[in-house]
């Protein structure tokens, strides 16, 4: 039977593949890509691409639900599950299937097929979990909005209860659009160029504090926007700083240039193993604070004997990983090359009086090959951005001779393929574990330790 774009089918769905889709064969042999699927689900699905050897398909209905699907539950959308592609799965399940994922690229990309790929490390939340969420504004019919683009689309929905921002972040937004609706303020089209309110972002801590910036299309702030953020503040008494940010340019980009503080203080504060770090509206931060914490403790703990050793934190953002593993290294060395994240880094050391680190603003190819000649570095930690390490740093990496590398990675293919490069050149990978940052998506960390053969 020939299929055909807008047919449905009936399909079961096999397994999770990379990415977080289901995978199934229909009639037994064509396979079927479907997005929020479960393994063991029995689906009539609406076939929405086709090519040559594989289609994808959307479930409209499902007549056989997988056991590891949440139960008691009809959502069957990327929207039903406010934009999380694995909400759809029980805890225990996306835990197992990013493990899986993780073992498919190291084997396939990474050309390893003998370490052990550990047991995910679940994190100890699993909704409510975010202290920062960027939301865009929109329109529904007279109703000012905030949500989530649609899947491929830049249609925003907006969902009730975000399970993943934080409680209060979530109450300040709904107190925030409440008083923004009856201000009838307007909504910036990006077609057009046109009208106020962009963004909101919500920052929130431990301490049960927040940040509110407001993002908006235009040179300077109204005495109009400042008495809304205002009227806010006093109806959301956990808010201690306000900003808005100006962004009047073309482009996707939330943040604007010029963030402006309107009230309160100009931080908030967090507190990982000790050291108080300020953050900004525009500061990296990790944003699933528990599990953070739980991730720099098994990357530390995967360096043997580190009292006694010298250790190179490289892709340091603000110094973070470098700061806390300075609690247990003899010497640490954080090397960046974005100035105004090493000095974030100088002023949070300098505050904590952290003595055992010294920041190096430069690249990490140039800056690395000039400590090793002055100084004698045992081990190296890698936290770079998604994309991964270019082939000429691991190359120089592997040239210098460190003994031991620490990796961690927000992007196993990354990984994986860096990781084969490096062990080309004369490392062995001896350990792999996968850390659950992200409940509820299908994003996945990874943090590895390689040894000089």
């Amino acid at each position: 039977m020939k299929l055909e774009k807008g047919q449905i089918i009936e399909i079961k769905i096999d397994k999770i593949v990379y990415g977080g889709e289901g995978l199934g064969y229909y009639n037994g042999e064509f396979a079927m890509f479907v997005p929020m699927s479960v393994p063991g689900d029995i689906l009539k699905a609406e076939i929405i691409s086709l090519k040559k050897s594989y289609g994808r398909a959307l479930i409209k209905e499902i007549v056989t639900p997988g056991a590891e699907r949440v139960k008691d539950s009809d959502n069957i959308t990327f929207e039903d599950f406010q934009g999380c592609d694995f909400g759809m799965l029980n805890y225990d399940a996306q835990l197992k299937y990013k493990k899986e994922m993780v073992e498919d690229v190291v084997r396939r990309i990474g050309k390893n097929s003998d370490v052990i790929i550990e047991e995910t490390l679940g994190s100890p939340i699993e909704k409510n979990y975010r202290n920062k969420v960027v939301e865009p504004f929109s329109l529904n019919g007279d109703e000012i909005i905030t949500g989530f683009f649609k899947r491929k689309s830049h249609d925003v929905f907006q969902v009730e209860d975000n399970m993943l921002n934080s409680v209060l972040g979530n109450r300040i937004i709904t107190d925030l659009k409440s008083i923004i609706n009856r201000k009838k303020l307007t909504v910036y089209n990006e077609k057009k160029h046109t009208g106020l309110l962009r963004h909101v972002m919500v920052r929130t801590n431990s301490f049960n504090e927040a940040m509110l910036v407001l993002v908006i299309n235009d040179k300077s702030v109204s005495e109009n926007v400042k008495e809304l953020l205002k009227e806010v503040m006093s109806t959301v008494k956990e808010i201690t700083s306000v900003y808005v940010s100006l962004n009047d340019r073309k482009t996707n980009v939330a943040i604007g240039n010029k963030n402006i503080l309107v009230f309160g203080k100009k931080t908030i504060k967090e507190d990982i193993s000790g050291i108080h770090f300020n953050i900004s509206p525009t500061s990296f931060f990790q944003i699933n604070l528990e599990q953070t914490k739980r991730l720099y403790e098994l990357a530390i703990n995967m360096f043997e004997n580190i009292e006694n050793k010298t250790i190179v934190d490289a892709y340091a953002g603000t110094g973070t990983i470098g700061m806390i593993l300075s609690k247990k290294a003899k010497k640490v060395y954080s090397i960046e090359i974005v100035e105004s994240a090493v000095k974030d880094g100088i002023r949070t050391a300098k505050e904590n009086h952290i003595e055992n680190v010294d920041f190096i603003c430069g690249d990490v190819n140039k800056e690395l090959g000039k400590l090793i000649k002055s100084e004698a570095v045992d081990s190296i930690i890698l936290d770079p951005p998604r994309k991964g390490i270019d082939e000429e740093s691991l190359l120089n990496i592997a040239k210098v001779g460190i003994k031991e590398i620490v990796y961690i990675s927000c992007n196993p293919s990354t990984f994986a393929r860096d990781i084969e490069i490096l062990e080309r050149e004369g490392y062995r990978l001896v350990r792999v574990k996968p850390v659950d940052m992200f409940p509820q998506t299908s994003h996945i960390e990874v943090v590895g330790r390689l040894i000089k053969i």
